[in-house]
């Protein structure tokens, strides 16, 4: 037997986890019409998904996430096609696209003329982030909404990013309706955002698209110095961040310290030691951050040491999440 659906905006109602079903998936969807907030995995992070037309359900997305207003939301759509209604696209935009959508990848592109994704979503800018996300779920639950979906990282903002639904229910509780469980997500880290709104390329945030693949595809990238200020989601100074302070390539242990490890050589003397990956693979370094940062926060340690890790490929998108994590408030 189906469950009623709700009938208020998600921050009224007790989240429950489901496994994602159809019928779960086609229930999430008619919440999502409602104006209620539903989390949901993608194949890099779990969403906290709402209508991205509706501007009190996009209101009730910063409120659940304690988020600034001034900090665009990604836009999520089943296909190309839908992602061309409501921004522009050009040549280079349509170049990558057909080669990494669906995927970990987002688009800033100029709003289209008559796009009807609220104001607040775009934090007020004449630019939007959209993304065809990979993951199944994800896909099915777009359909079964029939709009466009805002959707950052489901936890709360600058903490770290969700991989498993049982994240989400620990950092959102009842500010969300729904959350469907679809298990770990194999990517394990945010999108890539390529800004193409205008000039040259700029990577706002690397990702598991990377820079070497975007540039073999459309040249040369521009990563910025920064004065643009935040145009696009996870660019932030501070973000990603355990409760417990991290310090960046540390080999040795202070006082009740937790270690975030990698490869084959571990130092000793740690209160704590997870290894994102013991044969030194990136992919598999990925996807382990988010939970292993959680795991070590929770174990109540002083703080979290890392070890380094090679800074190129997926590696660069794995630094940067650190070293946001690792920056001071």
């Amino acid at each position: 037997m189906s469950r009623p659906a709700a009938k208020k905006h998600a921050g009224a109602a007790a989240a429950h986890v489901v496994p994602a079903t159809a019928e779960a998936i086609l229930e999430a969807g008619a919440l999502l019409r409602a104006g209620g907030l539903v989390a949901f995995p993608t194949e890099t992070v779990y969403g906290l998904g709402g209508d991205a037309t509706d501007d009190t359900a996009v209101a009730a997305i910063f409120a659940a996430k304690d988020r600034p207003s001034f900090n665009p939301l990604i836009v999520h759509l089943p296909s190309l096609a839908a992602a061309e209604t409501v921004a522009m696209f050009d040549a280079r935009a349509r170049r990558v696209a057909a080669r990494h959508w669906p995927g970990p990848l987002t688009l800033v592109l100029p709003r289209a003329a008559d796009c009807e994704v609220s104001l607040l979503a775009g934090a007020g800018l004449d630019t939007i982030a959209v993304r065809v996300p990979g993951h199944p779920v994800a896909h099915a639950l777009l359909n079964a909404a029939g709009r466009p979906v805002a959707a950052p990282s489901a936890n709360r903002s600058g903490r770290v990013s969700p991989t498993r639904a049982e994240h989400v229910a620990g950092e959102l509780g009842d500010a969300v309706a729904m959350i469907l469980d679809g298990g770990p997500c194999p990517v394990g880290i945010e999108s890539t955002v390529l800004d193409l709104s205008e000039g040259a390329p700029r990577l706002l945030r690397p990702g598991a698209v990377t820079a070497e693949a975007l540039e073999a595809e459309i040249g040369p990238l521009d990563a910025g110095d920064g004065s643009a200020g935040v145009t696009a989601p996870g660019q932030l100074e501070r973000h990603y961040a355990p409760q417990a302070p991290l310090r960046l390539g540390c080999a040795e242990p202070q006082p009740g310290e937790a270690l975030l490890a990698f490869g084959g050589v571990v130092p000793r003397g740690f209160a704590a030691v997870l290894n994102l990956s013991a044969t030194g693979d990136l992919v598999e370094a990925a996807a382990s951050l988010f939970a292993h940062l959680r795991a070590l926060d929770a174990a109540g340690a002083t703080g979290i040491a890392t070890m380094p890790v090679p800074d190129d490929g997926l590696g660069r998108a794995i630094n940067d999440r650190l070293r946001r994590a690792a920056a001071r408030g």
